[in-house]
Order: structure tokens, then C-alpha cells, then sequence
């Protein structure tokens, strides 16, 4: 072989060898950035599942607030219906103990928060009707619907109340509480019986102003007779008879004019009545002699205008404050009478106090104060207050009695206030 083919032969495994070690370097450098790469991959991944992991928790958390506040929200609405119902709500659990109690329950029945979370029996000591009402439904399961109870106040007024107990149901369906609602009707009732009063009166006046004019003109004969004898031409042993005779006439006389008053029909003269007016001039009537046995007469509060006949309602009032001067004086104690006016103008109604010092109201009598010729008084007829029960029911009021807390009796009128 030719030097010139070895040295061609030499110059190919050279070549040939510097290829392999070129394709070797390549190879290698694939694979180190193919690993690299892998590398850089898989911690990309990682990161973005990260990532995702932590928006997920983030929503989540989000979620978990928006609830939380939705939640809340619901909570605080349902304190403010509960608290915004005008009727009484008591929600007791199945173990008789008194969950919820509303402010306007609270309210009717005269008790605090602290009634919550106590047995229902203590919490209605004073409203027996009203537990047993709650008892029955708790143990036959089943709703008590509008059931009217009565109960008794302190000061001697009846509390009517309108009642519907439903049992409060699990998800099973058994029972394992019971939701009261109730409403103070007394107002309700309180106008139906001046309702009644007025339809009586009506009758008893078109019943009795014949027998009364009859009566009074015999009497009135009976009374002329007497006082045609002279006393001074009679035995002595026979003029206290005769002085009797027209003692007795005339006081029948003044009794019988009473009823007449009491028994007509009332025709109202109708105009505006500034009722500061009235009281005012109520009080007057009556200061002099309060004065003189050391006590006092005042007026104070809000006087409105109301819609009615001016001199029945001072006759009314004047009625009122004479009376409670005189339960003063027949107790020995100063008088101190104060005529005290408020006004509610949402419901457009003024309310007059009559309040006087003397020995208050007997539960057992204010009932029947008001009634034609019941009287506690030795000389009294019985009219003054029925005459005042009258006039302010012809006027589409009310008028209620009650003991002070202070000691005395207390007198409420209420009249509707004059539409603008």
C-alpha cells in the first residue's frame, strides 16, 4: 500500500473517531437537558398546585365569611321582627322552661328579661289562665286557636287576653315545644261593654222618663202639701214630722231630677272643645275648698281639642274632681287633686287623669262604680260617676278607675282627639 493510502486510510479513522466523539458529546448534552427539563417540569406542576390549592382554601374561607355573615344577618332580623310584634310572643320548650320571651310580652304580662330560661309556671305566677293554656297544648301536642282568657291586675282591672299556642315540631315530626302568641284585648273588650252600656241606657231611658215624670209630679204634690203647713200653727210634738216629710220630698225630688238627667236621651251640642278649658275650669270649682282644708288642686300635662258638647263634658269633669275632693274629706286627709292630661298622638287619643290622696278604690268595687245608684258614700244617690260614665261614652270615650301607686284612687278618661 502507498504511503499516500495509509495517510488516507489515517485521516478517515480520525475523522471517524472525531465524529463518534462529537455524536457522544451531542447525546450526552440531549440528555442532560432532557433531564433538566424534566426537572423544571415537575416544579411547575408543584407550584401550580399550589397555588390552586391555596384559591381553593381562599374561596372556601370566602364562602365560610359570606355564610357567617348571611347567618348573622338572619339572626339579627329575626331578633328585630321578634322584637318589632306588637303581640306578646313566648316560645317554651318541651321541659317548660320559657326560651324566648318578646318585649312586647313582657310588656302585657308586667315581667323583664329576666323571665327567660326560667320554668313557664313561675314565670306566669300571675297569669294561672295563660300557663294553663300553654299546659294543654304541651300535653295533647296539639294547637289551642284564638282562645280569649281573663286575668287579674293588681289594681283591681281586668287583663283580657287573646290567645293561640301551636307545638313546635322536630324533623321527626314529634313535638318538643310550644310558640304562644297573645294579645291584650282589654281595650276590645273594654269598648264592647261601653257599647252595651250605651244600648242599655238608651233602653232604660225610654223605659223609666215616663214612670220618673210621673213620679216626680206626685212627689212634687206631696211636697207642695208640706209646705203649706206652718209649723209654727202645729203641736210641737207634730212639726219634726212635718219638717221630715219635706226633708224626705225634697231629697227624693233631687234624686228623681238626677235620674231624669241620667235616664234622657243626650243630645250633644257639637263643637271644638279646648279640654285645658274644661280641667281648668274643673279645678277652680273645687280649689277654695281644697284650699281652706289645707291641700291643693293642680293641672298640669298636654291638653288637645276634642269634638264634643262643652258643658257635659265640664259637668263630667267637675264631677269627677267634686268626687274626689269628697273621698278626701270623708278619709280626713288634705285633699290633693291634680288633673293630669296626655296625649297619644298615634292613636290620636288624649288621656285625662283625675288623681286624688284619699283612701283609693276596693278591687271588689271598681267593677261596679259606675253603675246607676251603687254608691259607697252614706249620702250619695249613685248617679254622679254613672252621669260621668255616660257623658264620656256619648262621646265615644272611655273611663276606667284604678288605685295610685302613690296611695288614692285614680280616674281615666280617654277621649278621641279632634280630626284636623
Amino acid at each position: 500500500m502507498t504511503e499516500t493510502g495509509v495517510l488516507f486510510i489515517g485521516l478517515n479513522a480520525i475523522i471517524a473517531a472525531l465524529v463518534g466523539v462529537l455524536a457522544f458529546a451531542l447525546t450526552k448534552f440531549v440528555v442532560a437537558a432532557r433531564t433538566v427539563g424534566k426537572e423544571r417540569g415537575a416544579g411547575s406542576e408543584t407550584a401550580f398546585m399550589a397555588a390552586a390549592m391555596e384559591q381553593a382554601v381562599q374561596r372556601l374561607r370566602e364562602q365560610e365569611r359570606a355564610m357567617k355573615e348571611r347567618a348573622e344577618a338572619s339572626e339579627r332580623l329575626s331578633e328585630e321582627i321578634i322584637a318589632s310584634i306588637t303581640s306578646g310572643l313566648m316560645v317554651v320548650t318541651s321541659d317548660r322552661n320559657v326560651r324566648t320571651l318578646n318585649p312586647a310580652g313582657q310588656r302585657i304580662l308586667g315581667l323583664g328579661e329576666s323571665a327567660q330560661g326560667t320554668q313557664v309556671g313561675d314565670v306566669l305566677r300571675s297569669a294561672a289562665p295563660l300557663a294553663a293554656v300553654i299546659d294543654e297544648c304541651l300535653h295533647l301536642g296539639r294547637p289551642v286557636l284564638r282562645r280569649a282568657v281573663q286575668m287579674g291586675d293588681p289594681n283591681g282591672a281586668a287583663v283580657h287576653l287573646g290567645v293561640t299556642v301551636s307545638p313546635m315540631l322536630d324533623a321527626q315530626g314529634g313535638p318538643h315545644g310550644a310558640i304562644c302568641l297573645f294579645t291584650d284585648l282589654s281595650a276590645v273588650v273594654e269598648l264592647e261593654e261601653q257599647l252595651r252600656l250605651k244600648d242599655s241606657l238608651a233602653r232604660l231611658g225610654e223605659l223609666t222618663a215616663g214612670i220618673a215624670h210621673e213620679f216626680r209630679n206626685g212627689l212634687a204634690t206631696i211636697h207642695g202639701y208640706g209646705r203649706l203647713l206652718d209649723l209654727d200653727r202645729l203641736p210641737d210634738d207634730f212639726r219634726p214630722y212635718v219638717q221630715g216629710i219635706r226633708d224626705e220630698t225634697e231629697a227624693l225630688r233631687q234624686v228623681v231630677i238626677n235620674f231624669l238627667n241620667f235616664a234622657k236621651p243626650t243630645e250633644l251640642a257639637l263643637s271644638p272643645v279646648a279640654l285645658r278649658g274644661i280641667a281648668e275650669r274643673a279645678a277652680d270649682e273645687i280649689r277654695p275648698e281644697a284650699v281652706s282644708r289645707l291641700g291643693g288642686v293642680r293641672v298640669s300635662g298636654e291638653f288637645g281639642v276634642v269634638q264634643g258638647d262643652e258643658v257635659l263634658l265640664r259637668q263630667a269633669f267637675s264631677n269627677l274632681c267634686r268626687n274626689a275632693l269628697e273621698a278626701c274629706v270623708d278619709a280626713h286627709t288634705p285633699p290633693r287633686v291634680e288633673i293630669e292630661g296626655t296625649i297619644d298622638m298615634a292613636q290620636r287619643t288624649q288621656f285625662m287623669t283625675v288623681t286624688d290622696n284619699g283612701p283609693g278604690v276596693n278591687a271588689n268595687v271598681t267593677a261596679r262604680m259606675f253603675r246607676p245608684f251603687f254608691t259607697t258614700k252614706k249620702a250619695g244617690t249613685g248617679l254622679g260617676l254613672a252621669l260621668v260614665q255616660k257623658i264620656i261614652v256619648t262621646h265615644n270615650g272611655r273611663v276606667t278607675a284604678v288605685n295610685a301607686e302613690a296611695g288614692g284612687a285614680r280616674i281615666i278618661v280617654t277621649l278621641p282627639l279632634r280630626s284636623e
